[in-house]
């Protein structure tokens, strides 16, 4: 299969388990699951749980035994996205081209979609058996993800995304906040594909590194679309960011320089991974987020 194929399949297995686990409820549930539906079923390209079932088969287990993981993962990640949009947080009015979800549903109902999401989350990891994965990995993988996406993890790095609206960081700060915010959960999807497999030595390492690059490369490079992409196409309006006072990677270092750590990044994420036999896919799709335009 070739990458891009492989990547809409993994896209489809997440979109039909997602429709599963987040049923079009009628009655009185019916707006709390049309909220998170809203977030979690738009499209998109599943980039996390896709890394997660990957890096789970080439530790030799079978990708589809992961879904349930994969799709927990991506619940937190939407969870995340009507979060930041809220007025309290980044105040953004569209999200992939569409109306944020408080612009949709209210900000009570955003809020509690976002709680819906990460709690529903667990209850699939956790509930949903599969006799080929060991309850104790299961168990390891959920503890990874939550730890990615806790306060050492995502939310600590959000607080510090606030705080640097005040206080313009350094940039070490403003890499540490990167790695937190954004790169941990790309480090829950790859480190917690390889625990599902009983996977703890080198091929766990390969992925941590892998994580790491990518992720600081990704928002690198979403901070190079907000100054230069088509808002069309990205999703949102172009210089947002520079709009509400954020510092970003383009602010210290300037487009060239940004351009450059970008394919240094990457180039490290596909090092990292070229020695493990079937990671074709894993080097491809670190190559391709280089010249993503949303």
């Amino acid at each position: 299969m070739e990458p891009r194929e492989k990547l809409a399949y993994y896209a489809s297995l997440v979109q039909q388990g997602l429709e599963t686990w987040l049923p079009d409820e009628k009655g009185e549930l019916r707006q709390i699951f049309a909220a998170a539906r809203y977030s979690a079923l738009a499209p998109g390209k599943r980039l996390r749980p896709a890394l997660l079932m990957e890096f789970y088969a080439l530790c030799g287990g079978q990708a589809e035994d992961a879904l349930p993981f994969a799709c927990g993962l991506e619940m937190i990640h939407n969870y995340s996205l009507i979060h930041d949009d809220l007025p309290c947080m980044d105040d953004d009015d569209l999200r992939r081209g569409r109306p944020a979800n408080h612009k949709v549903y209210g900000e009570a109902a955003a809020l509690l979609a976002g709680d819906a999401l990460l709690t529903r989350a667990f209850e699939v990891m956790l509930s949903q058996s599969c006799p080929r994965i060991s309850p104790v990995w299961a168990m390891k993988a959920a503890s990874i993800i939550a730890f990615c996406a806790g306060m050492e993890g995502m939310i600590g790095g959000q607080m510090m995304d606030l705080a640097f609206e005040k206080n313009r960081p350094q940039a070490q700060q403003l890499e540490e906040m990167v790695r937190l915010k954004t790169g941990r959960l790309w480090l829950a999807a790859c480190a917690a594909g390889c625990a599902l497999a009983g996977e703890e030595g080198d091929k766990m390492q390969r992925a941590r590194h892998y994580a790491d690059r990518i992720g600081l490369a990704f928002q690198i490079q979403d901070d190079i679309l907000d100054c230069e992409g088509d808002p069309e196409i990205f999703g949102k309006p172009i210089g947002s960011d520079q709009a509400k006072g954020k510092t970003t990677f383009v602010a210290f270092y300037g487009l060239e320089e940004c351009r450059r750590m970008v394919q240094e990044l990457t180039d490290q994420a596909v090092q990292a991974v070229a020695p493990l036999p079937g990671s074709e896919f894993l080097q491809q799709l670190a190559q391709e987020l280089t010249t993503r335009q949303k």
